[in-house]
């Protein structure tokens, strides 16, 4: 392989803007067409379940499961402190100094 100092060293081409990676989303777009068209039946039959199933996974993957709650739902995750509707200003603690 010849390399030539003078040129600055670049990293290789990303695989999606390959023309491999091109075949291959052509070839996705293909298959997905043929079996969508002769199993629509079984596609549309199984839309709800997957519109059901969708509900608990948006649930997982947005509010990242229901684990390390620290505070319930009004915790402010950057101060830490509980969320409160009062206007008031916060109280110092016993001992702490204003």
């Amino acid at each position: 392989m010849n390399h030539d100092p003078s040129l600055p060293d670049t990293e290789p081409a990303s695989f999606w803007r390959s023309r491999y990676a091109i075949g291959l989303i052509v070839m996705g777009a293909v298959a997905a067409y043929f079996l969508l068209s002769e199993h629509r039946a079984h596609f549309f039959g199984a839309l709800p379940f997957l519109l059901l199933l969708a509900c608990p996974l948006m649930h997982v993957f947005m509010h990242h499961g229901h684990g390390g709650h620290a505070g319930g739902h009004g915790y402010q995750h950057h101060g830490g402190e509980q969320a409160s509707n009062t206007s008031a200003p916060p109280q110092a603690k016993t001992g702490e100094q204003p």
